[in-house]
C-alpha cells in the first residue's frame, strides 16, 4: 500500500470553471463553487469566485460593484495583486491589497459595495483575487453584521520543513497555529505556497468537507490525481490526510469546514432557510432595513 493512502482523504472529483463572467464592470471571474450536484459536499462553503489575474489599463471611473445587499451568509475576500475598496451601511469599510483578507458578515443585513480603489484605478495594474461565501448555521443568520479587516502582517505563516514552501492560516488552526477570523462554525482556510519537485501533508479533520483550489502551478494529490491551475479538487469526509505534490511553483486555497446539516434557501444575495425568509429578506430590503449608503 502506497504512503499516500493510509487514512487518506478520497479525491471525489476535478472540476473546472462553470462560468466565466463579469461581476459589475470590475471583475472579471471564473466561478469554481457551486460545481454541478456537489453542493451539499461543499458546505459550509456556498460560492467560490476567482478575480482574474487580469490586468486594467489607468482609469479615473471607479469599476467594481456598486450599492447591493446581503443576508444570511459571510462573504470572504482574499486578495492577491490590486487593491479593492470596500463601503458599507453599517459605516465600515477599508481598503485591502495583496495579502490582505475582508471577511464581512452578512448575518442579518448589509447594503455594500466594493470598488477598484482609488489609486490603484488611477495608476492601473495586475487585479487578483478571490471571493468566497460561506453559509451561517441558522442559529446565527440574525444576529447583528460584523466586519474583520485582516492584513498581511496578522496572518500568520508557517515555514514548511526545508524550505519548501509556506501556509498561512487565515481561519483555524495549521500546526497548532491559529488563524485571526473569527468564524461562526469549524473552518480551516489556508494560502499555501508549494515550490517546485517538493510536497507537503496537509492533516484535515474527518468529517469536514475539504477542498483545494489551484491558482497556479501543477500539483499531484495523494501520488495520483493531477490537477491544473484554475482547478478545484473535492475530497471526501473520510480520512485526514492530503499530500500536495508541486510539479510547478503552486499557489493553492486550502478550505475545509464542518458541513452545516440545514436546507438551504437561495434567491440572489440571501442566503436562509426557507422560501418565507428569502421573501422576508426581499421585503426588508425594498423597505430600506438593511440601510443604504450614503
Amino acid at each position: 500500500m502506497r504512503t499516500e493512502t493510509i487514512n487518506a482523504k478520497e479525491l471525489v472529483g476535478v472540476y473546472q470553471a462553470g462560468s466565466h463572467h463579469m461581476v459589475g464592470d470590475g471583475f472579471p471571474v471564473r466561478n469554481m463553487i457551486p460545481g454541478a450536484g456537489v453542493e451539499e459536499q461543499l458546505s459550509p462553503f456556498l460560492m467560490l469566485d476567482y478575480m482574474g489575474p487580469e490586468k486594467f489599463p489607468p482609469t479615473t471611473r471607479r469599476l467594481g460593484v456598486g450599492e447591493h445587499p446581503h443576508r444570511g451568509f459571510e462573504t470572504v475576500t482574499i486578495m492577491y495583486h490590486g487593491k479593492v475598496a470596500h463601503r458599507d451601511s453599517t459605516g465600515s469599510g477599508g481598503v485591502i491589497g495583496p495579502g490582505d483578507v475582508q471577511w464581512m458578515t452578512a448575518a442579518s443585513g448589509v447594503v455594500h459595495e466594493e470598488l477598484h480603489e482609488k489609486e490603484f484605478a488611477k495608476q492601473g495594474g495586475l487585479l487578483e483575487g478571490i471571493q468566497l461565501w460561506v453559509n451561517l448555521p441558522k442559529a446565527f443568520k440574525m444576529t447583528a453584521p460584523r466586519y474583520q479587516t485582516l492584513v498581511d502582517a496578522e496572518i500568520p505563516a508557517v515555514e514548511l520543513d526545508g524550505g519548501v514552501g509556506r501556509v498561512r492560516v487565515i481561519a483555524g488552526e495549521f500546526r497548532a497555529v491559529k488563524g485571526p477570523a473569527k468564524t461562526f462554525s469549524p473552518v480551516h482556510l489556508y494560502d499555501l505556497r508549494l515550490k517546485a519537485g517538493h510536497r507537503t501533508e496537509l492533516n484535515l479533520p474527518e468529517g469536514y468537507n475539504s477542498s483545494l483550489f489551484v491558482l497556479h502551478g501543477e500539483v499531484v494529490m495523494n501520488g495520483s490525481q493531477t490537477v491544473q491551475e484554475v482547478e478545484i479538487a473535492l475530497f471526501g469526509q473520510r480520512g485526514e490526510r492530503v499530500v500536495v505534490e508541486a510539479k510547478q511553483d503552486a499557489t493553492i486555497l486550502v478550505l475545509s469546514g464542518e458541513p452545516i446539516a440545514e436546507p438551504i434557501a437561495r434567491y440572489g444575495p440571501f442566503v436562509m432557510n426557507t422560501r418565507d425568509e428569502i421573501i422576508q429578506a426581499v421585503h426588508d430590503y425594498q423597505a430600506g432595513k438593511m440601510g443604504h449608503l450614503s
